[in-house]
């Protein structure tokens, strides 16, 4: 039984997770044993996945253990839904882990991470083979408590106990509204399986309460604006294969909730939940993406590039619910296919993205690149490789992104079809800050690979870089294989995710037509069509005619002439387009709307020998208007409530009494 072999694989893991410190006292042994363990119990787990994805059953099994709540127990489920996410989380721990076996040597404290790893693993699996509220609740808490002890793994430094306190409060946050979710899902009967909150019929305003509790809860572990705080802070403090799984698969956990209960549990939607879901997607991913552009760290930039593709997401998860409310098959079908396939090219080109830095920071002991440059001719491999996931996350062709973000466009296409007037206009919206992101993306990493790896290098660790272990770079390449693999035949990966998108949506993508030229229709053949085969051909093809003609054609006669100094008459590295410089003209326009940005000059005069002084401000409007003021009241109450620390035994029983009696009558109200 499938489920037999994934809840053994799991209890693997959990194994692994209490041997480790017993073999931290030999670093080098203990670092390959976690890692190929991990990899290795991941392996079946991967196949368990696939196999309930293509094996052609709507479910693949059930199964109810002896723990948990007394009398109920707790029950583990495998479909096509979750089959899915099981691919996206152990394909990625598959590729994390070989890529530890390299960047595990340079870890500077290893029995802080190897305890931890594994467990952070067996956590995110439970989560989606939980078929209960009590399973999926302990699984989500044990999910962030080992990647919170993950981001402590280096906690002599003051910013990583910082994230580690921020992402506390926010998972804890989120845990409490995924608590509120489910208590309203199970109702007075306390129904805490799937299959019976499935059954059960909720009032519209109980359901709408669920969808805003869902949001907030999953979209904070996910990384929505404004609840994305934590994310950008914990992802860089984390090792970076921990970084990769943090940012690229368990976002895709807390997508995963999201639509199991939205989707399957809470019933059929208002049209009103896809505005909700749209604007929160479509938001994020403006802001994600702004954030992204102005960042010196190169692995917060990554961080803040996970907010921008999870965003776009939910742009995908809003249409989906605005097409299914209307009785949209088709169209249903489409945007939730998108949704899904972004998820899983997500999950591949930000691992991939996120190893690249780990192979920077590694070779250089740097995060700011502002000290990089150069590394190309000193990490050629890494560059290359970096290079791919950039283009893939560009949304460039023939690569997997481009793919899933063409999809969602023409999902939000047949938008004018819907009759709600709302989303009619907000469709249109979405659309167009979507195709905004994009375009900042693109600008985002062209300057994030060329000012990490080209020019001079600016610093004397840029200059004595070395490249990373040949096995990280192994894992790498798989990575950039598949993500090209995704662009140049999506057909087969949009067949493959249909029974997944048949759960969220009831309906999936007809067949993708496997000839002629092997393209996608996502809509019809008159319509709309794509070919990342053909266009993958005709690139090569450009290419190779370009190369051929430049070296059969060009002149080999000597030449003698000034050379071009590209603007740069010093050779020095300190005349060369910085970071700062480069993200200056998104900074100068965007910059007071989103980030209230101030600019203080200082010119002194002629004669004057004072220097001249540009001060730049830069606020995060997020954190003032939300977070600031909350943090303030939360410390006036504290500083109020303080007193009740200090009663007497007769003053906390009639608290005690008081709180029964006022419970007793919510219960009895309820009822």
């Amino acid at each position: 039984m499938p489920i037999v072999v994934a809840l053994a694989s799991i209890a693997g893991l959990f194994g692994v997770a209490i041997a480790m410190p017993f073999l931290v006292s030999r670093p080098g042994l203990a670092t390959k044993v976690a890692y190929v363990a991990s990899a290795a119990l991941c392996l079946p787990l991967l196949g368990v996945g696939l196999f309930g994805l293509l094996g052609g059953n709507a479910s693949h099994g059930e199964l109810t253990l002896p723990f948990g709540l007394p009398w109920i127990g707790i029950h583990f489920a495998l479909d096509a839904l979750s089959s899915f996410f099981l691919i996206l989380v152990d394909l990625g721990a598959v590729v994390a882990s070989v890529y530890a076996l390299g960047y595990g040597k340079h870890e500077h404290h290893p029995g802080r991470v190897l305890p931890f790893y594994p467990a952070f693993l067996a956590a995110m699996n439970l989560v989606v083979l939980a078929a209960d509220a009590f399973g999926f609740l302990v699984s989500w808490e044990f999910m962030s408590l080992s990647s919170w002890a993950l981001v402590l793994s280096s906690h002599h430094d003051g910013d990583n106990r910082r994230a580690g306190y921020i992402y506390m409060l926010m998972a804890s946050f989120g845990t409490m509204m995924l608590l509120l979710a489910f208590g309203l899902l199970a109702g007075t009967e306390g129904h805490y399986a799937f299959s019976m909150m499935r059954l059960s019929a909720h009032l519209p305003w109980v359901a709408g309460l669920v969808l805003v509790l869902m949001t907030l809860g999953a979209g904070s572990k996910a990384g929505l604006v404004p609840l994305h705080v934590w994310l950008p802070l914990a992802h860089p403090a984390a090792p970076s294969h921990v970084s990769a799984l943090m940012s690229g698969i368990m976002t895709k956990v807390a997508v995963y909730g999201f639509i199991r209960v939205v989707f399957d549990l809470a019933g059929p939607p208002s049209w009103w939940w896809a505005v909700v879901v749209l604007i929160m997607g479509s938001v994020s991913a403006v802001l994600g993406v702004l954030q992204a552009v102005l960042q010196r760290d190169l692995k917060r930039l990554l961080a803040y590039s996970t907010v921008e593709n999870i965003g776009i997401i939910f742009i995908g998860l809003g249409l989906a619910l605005a097409f299914k409310t209307n009785g949209m098959a088709g169209p249903a079908a489409l945007a939730a296919t998108a949704a899904l396939f972004h998820a899983f090219n997500h999950s591949l080109f930000k691992s991939l993205l996120f190893f690249g830095a780990g192979n920077v920071l590694t070779g250089t002991g740097e995060r700011d690149i502002e000290k990089l440059g150069g590394l190309i001719h000193r990490m050629p491999r890494t560059a290359y490789i970096f290079l791919g996931g950039c283009l893939a996350i560009s949304a460039l062709p023939p690569l997997n992104g481009f793919v899933s973000e063409w999809l969602t466009l023409q999902a939000i296409l047949i938008s004018p079809n819907l009759p709600q007037w709302g989303l009619r206009f907000l469709v249109p919206a979405s659309g167009a800050m979507l195709a905004f992101a994009a375009a900042l993306a693109g600008a985002c990493f062209v300057r994030a690979f060329g000012i990490t790896f080209l020019s001079r290098p600016r610093s004397p660790v840029a200059e004595t870089a070395v490249e990373a272990e040949p096995v990280s770079l192994r894992a790498m390449m798989a990575l950039l294989l598949l993500c090209l693999v995704a662009g140049v035949f999506p057909g087969v990966f949009l067949d493959a995710f249909g029974p997944a998108a048949h759960v969220l949506v009831g309906s999936s993508m007809p067949p993708q037509p496997l000839l002629p030229t092997l393209s996608i229709i996502p809509i019809s053949e008159s319509r709309s069509s794509y070919s990342g085969f053909l266009v993958f051909f005709f690139i090569m093809m450009a290419s190779w005619a370009a190369i051929r003609v430049i070296h059969n054609l060009a002149s080999r006669a000597h030449r003698r002439g000034p050379a071009w100094d590209c603007g740069y008459p010093d050779p020095s590295p300190v005349i060369q387009y910085t970071a700062d410089s480069f993200a200056q003209p998104i900074r100068r326009v965007f910059g007071p709307i989103a980030f209230s940005a101030q600019i203080e000059t200082f010119m002194p005069p002629p004669g004057d020998s004072r220097p001249a002084r540009l001060k730049l401000s830069l606020r995060d409007l997020v954190w003032e208007t939300v977070y600031a003021p909350l943090q303030h009241w939360v410390m006036f109450a504290a500083e109020r409530l303080n007193v009740l620390q200090f009663l007497t035994i007769r003053s906390y029983l009639s608290l005690v009494f008081a709180a029964l009696v006022g419970l007793l009558f919510l219960v009895a109200t309820w009822a």
